[in-house]
């Protein structure tokens, strides 16, 4: 089956037309042949069966019969009519019943010819009855393509408006399969169709669409799913292996006196084994001569800035500079302070660059940027601007980036000739599944552990209720001389949404923790930079005892004294959320506290949350129930939610297929990286045909 043939548009389909062709455009996206073959069913209504009147039951399930018509009548109702037929077959009789396009119906049924029907069976004074079945005459029947198990296609209301039914793309889909013979190039190599026991692509199109059996259908899908799993991860690594030898990185072959006077003199505590293991890998790929591409997860707390910080020493002891950029101004001022603080007794060279760094203090920077003085630049957007310019960059870390789209990261690269090794870091956990598709073509690195001494957060859930005891414990913990967050999820009241609010909240804790004796600071979103930062800084000297936030606080603050996390309405909260928000506290050596406070009810999505919450401090475990909650989208946030327009595959259910799939081609492009061995030309040529058409799925930042 030629591939251009498949790229016919959809109006020469026999059955369509420009009416439908437009509407097939606008609501499916179904602009040529290939559009509509990779339209799968949602579902599949099992026709492998036929049952006897006898037989039904009341379980309101389609059914399918075959009897004849032996009587047709019209019973008039308050409102109008319908039309009863009686249906029989050799053990009983049931009722067919028509509210609408009677005419029609009375003029084309015939009586004493066996019919197939089908459709739900209710119930009714003692007998069986049909309403608007399927019906179809046993000849035809026999006759047609053998659909034992109908597929149910996505539709949307529109399509059905406009008439373009479920039936009617059923016979669209079969039209396809008359015109192309059902023969369609294969676009796996012999030896995965083999190694793997796969059916051939024609049958597995023919069975996705028309299975005879459950048997065949799992094997349709297994086939399709591998393909278009096996494709997303044929482009990720061969974008890594072709990065790895065309893209020469700098090599940092020098471990120096920094990183050597860092490591015995001025570590403030002993790093962990994941610490080291995760040093060690980046230190192998910045000896390598390829850049480097590597993602640095780690939980809240695990200690990634240590790792950036020695990483960036390996980069001043080569004669590099080195650069890192977070999403925020908070988050850029706290990373700076950190360094600053680290790098105190080394002489080494820091500033910041944020967007409220005045323009006299610029100039400095950039001059000193451009002389090679200074040698670590930390900033929010503010770096990417032209005229940031560095005499040699050669380590770009960019901290939490999915915040930062794909365009601003690629200025950063191209801040020089030879783009500068790059880590990126984050404190959001990625599941597997995820990591391997979205950051497929990165490294990975994870720090699994935290930093000894850490004791583990204690949280519980509690309801509305409860509250008194609630700010009796907070009482408590204040007399120890620790600090309490509460974090509201709104900021005015909504009426339809019926939580305390942040100000309500306020003069409640207000009332309850009077002045003089306790001091609150309030911070959210709808404050001026300054005042927020003026709140914050209070609250980080231990000026004020409680802070009253909304989530603005959840990226960034680090106050070791805090060690009471209070989370108002947190059935309103997703996981990642929950969990970000409780790596606020237990920053210290004290036992730290989450308490998740909620009304009476709650769905069943948000008890799971909340019972997550309570059973593990793991984010590597709360991601992987988030992504079994919510779904790949939803979980990269709005600047990433269209990533995953997969076809068939589904990363949270198809985790084993999507190892499969990575796992070959790995080994294919390992033992053949042009793919010009004479088993995989095909692939080669489906690569290509996929690149071409964009239909590979190019989500990869």
């Amino acid at each position: 089956m030629k591939a251009q043939l498949l790229q016919t548009p959809i109006v020469y389909l026999k059955g369509v037309g420009p009416n439908r062709a437009e509407t097939l455009r606008s609501e499916l996206g179904i602009a040529t042949y290939q559009d509509l073959l990779n339209l799968f069913p949602n579902r599949y209504i099992d026709k492998t069966q036929y049952y006897k009147i006898v037989q039904l039951q009341r379980s309101n399930a389609d059914v399918q019969l075959i009897g004849k018509i032996v009587n047709i009548k019209t019973v008039a109702q308050k409102r109008g009519s319908r039309l009863i037929a009686t249906f029989v077959d050799d053990t009983g009789k049931m009722e067919l019943v028509w509210f609408r396009g009677q005419k029609w119906i009375r003029e084309n049924l015939k009586l004493n010819i066996p019919y197939v029907i089908f459709g739900k069976c209710n119930w009714f004074n003692g007998s069986f009855s049909m309403p608007h079945p399927d019906m179809e005459l046993l000849s035809e029947h026999e006759k047609g393509l053998k659909i034992s198990m109908q597929p149910i296609y996505p539709s949307t209301e529109k399509l059905s408006n406009k008439g373009i039914t479920n039936r009617v793309i059923m016979k669209l889909v079969q039209q396809l399969f008359a015109e192309t013979n059902g023969r369609f190039s294969e676009s796996l190599s012999p030896n995965l169709v083999g190694e793997l026991k796969l059916l051939s692509k024609s049958e597995a199109i023919f069975h996705i669409h028309f299975p005879k059996n459950q048997e065949l259908l799992a094997k349709a899908r297994f086939r399709l799913k591998f393909e278009e799993l096996f494709y997303i991860q044929m482009q990720l690594i061969s974008k890594k292996l072709l990065r790895k030898q065309k893209i020469k990185g700098f090599n940092f072959d020098q471990v120096g006196t920094l990183f050597n006077d860092f490591y015995s003199n001025h570590l403030p505590f002993e790093l962990t084994s994941a610490q080291k293991r995760v040093i060690k890998e980046i230190r192998a790929d910045l000896g390598s001569n390829a850049q480097m591409n590597r993602l640095l997860q780690g939980d809240v707390g695990s200690g990634k800035t240590i790792v950036a910080v020695m990483v960036m020493l390996l980069a001043i002891d080569n004669g590099f500079q080195a650069c890192l950029m977070a999403p925020t101004e908070i988050l850029a001022i706290q990373h700076y302070n950190g360094i600053q603080e680290l790098l105190k007794n080394t002489g080494v060279r820091c500033s910041l660059l944020t967007g409220s760094v005045k323009q006299s203090a610029r100039k400095p920077i950039h001059e000193q940027l451009e002389s090679g003085e200074l040698q670590i630049l930390v900033g929010t957007h503010a770096v990417l601007e032209d005229k940031v310019r560095f005499k040699n960059l050669g380590l770009a870390i960019v901290d939490e980036q999915h915040r930062f789209g794909v365009a601003q990261r690629s200025k950063l690269w191209h801040k020089n000739e030879i783009p500068p090794h790059v880590l990126v870091m984050t404190a959001t956990p990625i599941p597997r599944t995820l990591a391997m598709s979205l950051y497929g073509d990165l490294d990975i690195s994870v720090i699994d552990e935290l930093p000894p001494g850490r004791k583990p957060i204690k949280t519980v859930h509690r309801y509305d209720r409860n509250r008194l005891k609630v700010f009796g414990f907070i009482r408590d913990e204040i007399k120890k001389g620790r600090q309490i967050y509460v974090v509201y999820p709104l900021i005015q009241e909504s009426e339809a949404l019926d939580y305390k609010d942040l100000m309500d909240g306020y003069e409640s804790i207000a009332r309850d923790f009077p002045l003089p004796d306790y001091q609150i600071s309030i911070v959210h979103g709808k404050m001026k930079p300054a005042d927020k930062d003026f709140e914050m800084e209070r609250f980080v000297r231990g000026e004020t005892q409680i802070m009253v936030a909304t989530t603005v606080i959840e990226v960034g603050v680090n106050v070791p004294n805090a060690s009471v996390m209070i989370i108002e309405s947190a059935e309103r909260f997703g996981l990642s959320q929950l969990h970000q928000l409780r790596g606020r506290v237990g920053r210290g050596a004290d036992q730290s506290f989450c308490i998740l406070m909620t009304g009476h009810k709650l769905s069943s999505e948000a008890k799971t949350r909340l019972e997550t919450m309570v059973r593990t401090n793991d984010g590597f475990e709360i991601a992987e129930v988030d992504l079994k909650l919510r779904g790949p989208g939803d979980l990269m946030g709005t600047q990433q939610s269209g990533i995953l327009h997969l076809k068939i595959a589904d990363l949270v259910k198809d985790n084993d297929i999507l190892k499969s799939a990575r796992h070959y081609a790995i080994k294919i492009l390992k033992e053949d990286p042009a793919l010009q061995r004479p088993e995989n030309l095909i692939i080669r040529h489906t690569y290509a045909q996929l690149m071409k058409h964009k239909t590979i799925w190019n989500y990869i930042s």
